[in-house]
């Protein structure tokens, strides 16, 4: 993984790469962020049938989390180490609330919003050091104090569960290349008082089959069936888990 991950996406440049290039139209990216945006309005309708919640997006980025849900929560939050990731998120439309936070010291407060609160974290822990996921985690602890509170939604796009597991030697050494399990993430969110109640695969084929016109229909197809059913999910490369707290951390 990388140490200086919270320093690179200060950069402008980086920023247009990640919104233009990554999530291009026709990248591997857009069709799982296609497949995540389906599956997490469906949750949300679900899981807030009553009263819809307020999202607080941390590491917010360009908004793609709070873009998805749009029109499913009461407001929204985003918050972010990166000015120039604030200033693209606002610049694209994501509609909400944004603040800079440092990127170490005390875990940053979330703003005061009533319950309850749908709290999401997106391509995030893959990336960094233990201690900016402790601390990602503990600041959704903050938001959900309690079981009732709402939910907390976390993405794992290098699953070491997955194909993308079998170029793991090719790339030893490779600060852009980590991997975490199911194990770790669930033992993560434990420590803060989370317990994992759904998890979600939204796709089994790495990058790599979709840049290969023969293979790419056959991935699209077997992922949006992944996704849209749960099928196969364990074994997925990238995995969201839904999370309540369910027991007070000293």
């Amino acid at each position: 993984m990388r140490a200086d991950y919270t320093e690179i996406f200060q950069d402008e440049a980086t920023v247009e790469k990640y919104e233009h290039v990554v999530y291009a139209p026709d990248s591997y990216a857009s069709a799982i962020n296609r497949r995540q945006r389906a599956y997490l309005r469906r949750l949300a309708k679900r899981a807030f049938p009553y009263r819809r919640p307020v999202q607080h997006d941390f590491a917010c980025g360009t908004g793609r989390a709070i873009r998805i849900l749009h029109g499913l929560v009461r407001g929204a939050h985003g918050y972010d180490t990166s000015a120039a990731m604030l200033a693209k998120a606002e610049e694209v439309g994501a509609y909400a609330e944004l603040h800079h936070v440092a990127a170490e010291g005390e875990v940053p407060d979330p703003a005061p919003t009533e319950v309850p609160a749908l709290v999401t974290i997106f391509r995030l822990l893959l990336n960094v050091d233990n201690d900016v996921r402790e601390r990602a985690i503990a600041f959704s602890a903050k938001v959900l104090p309690n079981y009732d509170a709402g939910l907390l939604v976390v993405e794992n796009h290098g699953n070491r569960h997955s194909l993308r597991h079998l170029r793991h030697a090719r790339h030893t050494g490779s600060p852009w290349f980590a991997e975490l399990d199911h194990t770790e993430v669930a033992e993560l969110l434990d420590r803060h008082g989370f317990t994992i109640v759904e998890q979600r695969g939204f796709a089994l084929f790495t990058q790599g089959w979709y840049g290969r016109r023969g293979l790419r229909t056959l991935a699209r197809l077997v992922d949006d069936f992944v996704a849209r059913t749960g099928w196969g999910g364990t074994w997925a490369v990238n995995v969201l888990y839904v999370a309540r707290r369910t027991r007070p951390v000293d």
